[in-house]
């Protein structure tokens, strides 16, 4: 669609809103724009798209929003269930994504990422695979950057976290290389359902060509049962040996890469991430790079000094021997098992924060054999109290510097602190960083 002389609405005026707002008008788009929030309340946005000719309505929304529109453009935080999506579904009006609109200007290949879990960790190593090799590379997508910001760039390929929200209207949208990562129950106050979550995420390779690669977790059930009959050409990671996938060997000091019969050996001696799921990120990373084409001593250089980021399981320090772990990030029960099973030794568990609909059942096992005390905080902390408070000893408290004095004073030498949350931080917290800034704050203050 060439959107000179056309008239683009654009529901939501956040970070994504203002990027598509002025995207469209620089290519002779007229812009609308509508977002529930008063105009007080986006300010900063308002600012953003001052400079431009745009027609605002804020504060409310009504059906005639939709006339004379020639294309939708939704945030990612507007449902499909949101009553003008539905209606200009029904009126034929085509509705897009924002990482659609871009993919259909971009000239560079696309390698995206989604999944419930480590997508933001495998997106940044990737791109820093890639340009340690030397190219040009774009990274962004759900991890911060919209990804129409990379049209105007240079690059040789573009790297994508991709959220299943950002799923929901694509049409085009192809990744050459495509990585699903894992797939447990996360945004069902959204999804409602997992098959629902799969079935958007799984939009993300219909459409790739028999040339494409689909790289998946070969050892999540829901994603081998989601990417079964796809026309990508399947590349998978996981634990053991397999023709065109990757596994690790010798107590972790190798990463073994197969294509086609033919290995690569990559040594991990210098790795510095914690944590079982972040080896199967660094497998899915590298597994897209080496069919990038990045050599094994290129990747061996930037995994010697990959730190990972900020909030992800992240060491923030050792005091009378406890070891303290931010892991703010972890904001679905996924993710905490992943981080409950990296430790060996006693653990005492942070959790709470706002419900986001899942089943806190998988956790019970591990809280039962692994966590040494459960403090419970936040919106959540009673709900989470009647699914696992039997499990362990279990103390409920109201904010996060409450958990962490607690944790102090019943943990030992040998112990590990870790917030891991299981869910959303909007209760007290702006988002999941300032709740792992507060943490880390508290944790200093002991």
């Amino acid at each position: 669609m060439k959107l000179d002389g056309k008239t683009v609405l654009i529901i939501g005026l956040k970070r994504t809103g203002v990027s598509v707002a002025r995207f469209i008008a620089q290519r002779g788009g007229r812009v609308r724009i509508t977002d529930r929030q008063a105009a007080e309340q986006l300010t900063n946005e308002l600012a953003a798209i001052a400079d431009i000719a745009a027609e605002v309505r804020v504060g409310a929304e009504d059906m005639s929003l939709l006339d004379g529109i020639d294309l939708v453009v939704p945030s990612p935080g507007v449902p499909c269930t949101a009553p003008l999506l539905v209606a200009a579904q029904q009126r034929r009006i085509p509705v897009w994504s924002e990482i659609e609109l871009a993919f259909r200007f971009l000239r560079a290949p696309v390698l995206a990422v989604t999944g419930t879990n480590g997508k933001s960790t495998t997106t940044t190593l990737l791109g820093e695979l890639l340009r340690e090799h030397g190219q040009r590379v774009f990274v962004g997508g759900n991890l911060g950057t919209p990804l129409l910001d990379a049209v105007s760039e240079d690059a040789a390929a573009v790297i994508a976290e991709v959220s299943s929200f950002q799923l929901e209207w694509v049409e085009q949208f192809r990744p050459r290389i495509g990585l699903w990562l894992n797939l447990t129950e996360d945004h069902l106050d959204r999804h409602e359902t997992l098959d629902a979550y799969g079935a958007a995420k799984r939009a993300m390779f219909v459409r790739q060509a028999p040339t494409d690669w689909m790289i998946v977790n070969r050892h999540d059930p829901a994603v081998q049962r989601f990417t079964h009959g796809l026309p990508g050409r399947l590349f998978s990671f996981g634990w053991e040996p397999v023709p065109d996938g990757v596994w690790i060997e010798g107590e972790k000091k190798a990463l073994i890469v197969n294509i086609a019969g033919q290995e690569t050996r990559i040594s991990l001696a210098g790795l510095r991430l914690y944590g079982r799921h972040n080896l199967e990120n660094v497998m899915a990373a590298v597994a897209a790079a080496t069919l990038w084409g990045v050599p094994s001593e290129v990747v061996e250089r930037v995994l010697a000094r990959f730190t990972g980021l900020r909030h992800r399981l992240e060491l923030v320090a050792t005091k009378q021997g406890v070891s303290y772990f931010d892991d703010s990030k972890g904001t679905n029960v996924g993710a905490v098992v992943q981080s409950l099973a990296s430790f060996t030794g006693p653990v005492i568990l942070l959790a709470g924060g706002v419900d986001k609909g899942g089943d806190y059942a998988p956790l019970r096992h591990l809280v039962q054999n692994t966590v040494k005390k459960l403090i419970l905080f936040g919106a959540a902390k009673d709900i989470i109290a009647d699914a696992l408070g039997s499990a362990t000893d279990t103390l409920i408290v109201e904010t996060l510097a409450e958990a962490v004095d607690a944790a102090a004073r019943a943990a030992g030498a040998g112990d590990t602190v870790l917030l891991s949350p299981a869910c959303a931080s909007f209760d007290q917290f702006r988002n999941y960083a300032h709740r792992g800034e507060v943490f880390r704050a508290a944790v200093e203050a002991l």
